[in-house]
């Protein structure tokens, strides 16, 4: 098990080292590296023409078309789409009987914040529009799209709108000072590193404050948020800010279902084919939300 994790993160630092210049084709090529590691399970993706953002319905045999999962996809704010995610949504749509609606949302540096969670607070806003209950809803995204999970609930209390029924936020960055160095800890190995959140920070946040809420939820005002379902892995840089994350909300009377799954890396759910225990975290959340109790 160690060694295929090893052998993970070399391959996944071999890409991202390599992807550099045009950025439209580093965009198209981290989509095809995701895509290599597809578990090849059924689904069908189609758009949805009349959603306020690029967006795309990814159901499975076992979709509800009652109750969708609006889902934020990972790439740092500047990278990442529906396409290359597509697997990771059927997987989750498999495992929760859910259907998935996943938003394309808008990229930096082109687009900086807040472009980004104005279009999620918009894709959530049209699904409540087209007569989804929030009870039938759920916030979901991994990396950026875990941060954009948390900042559209934050988002959402703060307008008045009805809570969804829980959010999933897998390996979730969710400060954006990044106020402690953690790589001195033996448990740390990761494909992310420090200069590349700070090349994130500086592309997405354009300038802006990094403790505004919508950027860092940690500094956002918890109380009254949905249950979260947070998952993380425990050799991830980012490991110790979500753990702040979890106490600050315990605190709050937020109901945290926190799994640190071990000897795993930053977003270790995308890559199937390479990591088929990486189906766990898929099942969990399928049990936390048959556990969830509808009020």
């Amino acid at each position: 098990m160690n060694k295929n994790v090893d052998d993970l993160l070399k391959l996944i630092k071999r890409q991202l080292d390599t992807g550099k210049g045009d950025l439209v084709k580093v965009r198209r090529d981290l989509d095809e590296f995701y895509l290599s590691f597809s578990s090849r399970g059924p689904m069908k993706i189609t758009s949805e023409p009349d959603a306020p953002v690029p967006s795309y319905w990814i159901v499975t045999p076992q979709s509800s078309y009652q109750k969708v999962i609006l889902f934020f996809h990972g790439g740092g704010f500047n990278r990442g789409s529906t396409y290359g995610h597509q697997d990771l949504c059927q997987r989750l749509s498999r495992n929760t009987g859910f259907s998935v609606f996943s938003v394309d949302y808008s990229l930096a540096p082109e687009n900086p914040f807040p472009a980004a969670i104005e279009d999620c607070i918009q894709s959530y806003l049209w699904l409540r529009d087209e007569g989804f209950k929030s009870s039938d809803l759920v916030i979901a995204g991994i990396s950026a799209g875990g941060n954009l999970t948390l900042s559209t609930l934050l988002a959402l209390k703060k307008i008045g709108e009805k809570m969804p029924l829980c959010g999933i936020c897998m390996s979730p960055v969710v400060d954006f000072t990044f106020p402690v160095t953690y790589t001195h800890l033996k448990d740390v190995n990761d494909w992310i590193n420090y200069e590349q959140l700070d090349k994130i920070r500086n592309s997405y946040l354009n300038g802006q404050n990094p403790t505004n809420p919508l950027v860092s939820p940690i500094y956002g005002d918890l109380n009254g948020l949905p249950p979260l379902m947070m998952q993380v892995g425990s050799r991830e840089l980012l490991l110790c800010d979500i753990n702040r994350f979890r106490d600050l909300a315990v605190e709050k009377e937020v109901k945290v279902n926190l799994e640190v799954w071990q000897n795993m890396f930053h977003s270790w759910q995308l890559f199937y084919s390479h990591l088929p225990e990486s189906e766990g975290p898929l099942r969990s959340i399928g049990e936390f939300l048959k556990d969830l109790k509808v009020e």
